[in-house]
């Protein structure tokens, strides 16, 4: 019997899974950006009883970068020891060039340990094209919590900024250094 990702990603962290509509449409021109309000209200919907540290965090986000020209609303499943990996998968939006699927992975190295199950949304800043998401993304990340948390941290390549914020189960507790490599496909390679 053949574990798929999803399987996997639902049994070793617990996280909610959403499912994510096939289909994409390819834009070179930039997306438009939305409004910190259109953001809130969405991730509201989507992170139900976090509210209030989802609204800070998009607020903080927002006063420092602007306001994104897309967001990716998604899971994700993650676990390290010293070394560590995570998965996802979700979904990308944008205001003019459509909607598509988008998967990530990628490894860290650090003083972290503990296992993670998360509902995601990521926001993106100064996307040139919906292309461009495809790429390696670095950043430090810190993560401290028992049973649930929630947080965020910024990654970066070019000039674009991608801000994931996370509430999830699990625990875990560090500090690291990585990457995400987003892909228009699933893929266990994280590097």
């Amino acid at each position: 019997m053949t574990t798929t990702r999803r399987e996997l990603m639902k049994l070793s962290a617990g996280a909610l899974l959403l499912t994510a509509a096939p289909g994409a449409v390819l834009a070179s021109e930039a997306p438009d950006s939305f409004s910190t309000n259109e953001i809130v209200n969405n991730g509201h919907r989507f992170f139900g009883s976090v509210s209030r540290g989802l609204a800070q965090g998009i607020e903080s986000a927002t006063r420092r970068w602007g306001k994104p020209n897309a967001y990716i609303l998604g899971q994700e499943g993650s676990g390290a020891f010293i070394g560590g990996l995570r998965y996802g998968e979700g979904k990308m939006y944008t205001r003019n060039a459509g909607d598509r699927p988008v998967y990530w992975q990628g490894p860290s190295l650090g003083f972290d340990a503990g296992l993670d199950g998360d509902r995601t949304m990521m926001l993106v800043y100064n996307l040139p094209a919906v292309e461009a998401i495809f790429q390696r993304f670095g950043g430090v990340d810190g993560s401290a919590y028992l049973i649930g948390g929630f947080g965020f941290t910024a990654l970066a390549a070019d000039k674009v900024v991608v801000v994931p914020i996370r509430s999830g189960v699990g625990a875990r507790l560090g500090l690291n250094l990585g990457y995400l490599k987003f892909t228009p496909t699933s893929t266990w390679n994280p590097f």
